[in-house]
């Protein structure tokens, strides 16, 4: 199996499952609550693994009891924890979703996850060099992201860039990276624009813009394609997204075509919303092929 690399953001999520989103002042009573692994990077790294990817992490925890919980967490999912370096003087990153109706509302304090620092790419550079795929999100620092997206350009490692949560980006960046998988809402603020045909034209087999209940659109070079949606009962979002890169990732590794990864995608993140948790629901290759 060829390695897959994930550098990005390891969380604790504190789940609140609520029927009424509280208006600011006001105090409402939640269904349940739970504490559960997540952060954009740790669910990529899990659901690819899952599905049977050699995968390995660049990443930060705190010297906490949600540090160890995380740690165990990528260990139970076979996930190679070499790359994760311990801070004594930060907490691990936490999430605290709210879910209503199967959407999500997200407040993320990121913690450790902000001491991925250009210092430890440098000290975790052999885990770079020898990945078949190296898949990234925004919830570390964004001149450590450029930073590692310049060295696998450089030797020409393909790269998916989840632009996740979305910022400006250079424009040296979006032609670097292999694959950019944005949202709705966060193409919107990357581009400035809700002309996604046109976009999606100007970066052929780049820019794939998910779209929720709608599905995904790429251009192949050719016209654009649209996938649609599995139809299935949403229970919680979070994560569907993760999910998905993860197990593009995961297809494109395994040398299957971009449109056939992304069909394989769509199936995975549709398996994972229909449970509570950003991990919980990702599906193993045996869930994919039943």
């Amino acid at each position: 199996m060829a390695p897959i690399l994930v550098v990005g953001s390891i969380n604790a999520d504190q789940v609140v499952v609520t029927d009424i989103v509280p208006r600011l002042g006001e105090t409402v009573i939640g269904k349940s609550f739970k504490i559960v692994p997540g952060g954009k990077g740790a669910n990529q790294a899990v659901a690819a693994s899952r599905l049977g990817a050699d995968v390995s992490f660049i990443g930060c925890v705190g010297n906490d009891t949600n540090g160890t919980f995380l740690l165990n967490n990528f260990k139970n999912n076979n996930v190679i924890t070499d790359g994760i370096k311990i801070i004594d003087n930060a907490s691990s990153g936490i999430a605290a979703i709210t879910v209503c109706e199967g959407k999500n509302s997200i407040i993320v304090a990121p913690g450790a996850n902000y001491h991925v620092t250009k210092e430890i790419i440098d000290e975790k550079i052999d885990l770079i060099l020898k990945a078949n795929l190296v898949l990234l999100q925004l919830e570390i620092p964004l001149d450590t992201v450029e930073y590692i997206v310049d060295i696998c350009y450089e030797n020409k490692i393909p790269v998916i860039l989840n632009p996740a949560p979305a910022f400006k980006l250079k424009e040296s960046i979006i032609d670097k990276v292999t694959y950019l998988t944005p949202n709705e809402h966060e193409t919107e603020t990357i581009f400035n624009t809700n002309d996604f045909d046109s976009l999606v034209t100007k970066y052929p087999n780049k820019l794939i813009i998910t779209l929720g209940e709608k599905g995904l659109m790429y251009f192949d070079g050719e016209k654009v394609i649209n996938i649609p949606a599995n139809k299935v009962e949403v229970v919680d979002t979070t994560g569907a997204g993760d999910t998905f890169n993860g197990a593009l990732a995961y297809k494109l590794v395994n040398n299957a075509s971009l449109k056939d990864s992304l069909i394989f995608a769509n199936k995975a993140a549709s398996l994972k919303i229909k449970q509570v948790g950003a991990q919980n629901g990702m599906p193993t290759l045996s869930e994919m092929e039943e």
